[in-house]
């Protein structure tokens, strides 16, 4: 049986079916009214697909499997990874600090020879609000503060403080930690009768000094404006503390540290494990409040 289909322009689609077991179908088509046998026809003729072998299977089922990767390689893949976000965090959300002296004794634990505390910092509170004081901070110490000590590069200070962690090797030296006492545009001085450092006049309440079981005595030092866009910083064990009094140079206001330079807050100790907890931010100024 054959099935014509014809348009304006006379062409004509013919389909000859098989019959028997005869050869496969053959669809010839004519551009003109004769007999599709007198004119040039186009064949196509049904195929088995090359994605199957003689057999009828598909190649597909044949793959061979994945080479399994050396161990060294997914090793090298696995510290890749670890060490990218190590450095992602370091840098932006929070990092591990060593103390690297006993200026902030009781508060934090640091001396030569013994297990220093390991502090985490976190960076994201101050990308939202500057240090308040009672605050304890880690920041970049200014030429003043360093001797002009250069802080190393990004890939040397990482590995460096990385070592530090694990005992390895000591701290960068161009980084400190202190308590926040004033900011910029307020007045410090020392001392009131009672051996109290006052801010804008009043004494501030400091719960958290230590003296070494001596009497609760200050180097004086004389009345400092603070310049904006600094803090005046001292240490928790205040006459064993090198900070915003010792460095004022040349005026004693430059002993004030810039807010630029403040890595970020010092929030926990982490290491040792017996000496875990938050770090105290009571703020002198109000009592705590």
């Amino acid at each position: 049986m054959s099935h014509r289909v014809n348009d304006d322009s006379s062409s004509t689609w013919e389909t000859t079916p098989p019959s028997g077991d005869g050869p496969e179908p053959t669809s010839r088509f004519s551009t003109s009214g004769s007999p599709a046998a007198s004119a040039p026809s186009y064949e196509v003729r049904a195929s088995r697909s090359s994605a199957h072998d003689e057999d009828g299977a598909p190649r597909f089922s044949r793959k061979k499997p994945k080479k399994k990767q050396p161990f060294w390689k997914e090793l090298l893949v696995i510290f890749s990874v670890a060490l990218l976000l190590t450095v992602v965090i370091q840098t932006f959300v929070a990092r591990v600090f060593v103390i690297p002296s006993a200026s902030m004794e009781t508060t934090l634990h640091g001396c030569t020879g013994c297990v220093n505390d390991k502090v985490l910092v976190e960076k994201i509170t101050y990308l939202f609000n500057d240090p308040r004081p009672g605050d304890v901070i880690v920041f970049r110490g200014p030429p003043n503060w360093t001797g002009g000590k250069q802080p190393p590069n990004f890939v040397v200070g990482t590995l460096q403080d990385l070592g530090s962690m694990v005992n390895l090797s000591e701290p960068s030296g161009t980084d400190f930690i202190k308590r926040v006492i004033a900011v910029g545009g307020q007045t410090v001085e020392c001392c009131d009768e009672e051996g109290r450092v006052m801010v804008d006049g009043k004494p501030l309440d400091e719960p958290y000094l230590n003296f070494g079981g001596g009497p609760r005595q200050q180097d004086s030092f004389e009345k400092v404006t603070v310049p904006a866009g600094t803090l005046w910083v001292m240490g928790d064990n205040r006459n064993n503390s090198s900070d915003s009094r010792k460095h004022g140079d040349p005026t004693p206001a430059d002993g004030a540290i810039p807010v630029a330079n403040v890595i970020g807050k010092a929030r926990v100790i982490v290491i040792p494990v017996g000496r875990w907890g938050s770090i105290s931010d009571y703020n002198p100024q109000t009592g705590g409040k």
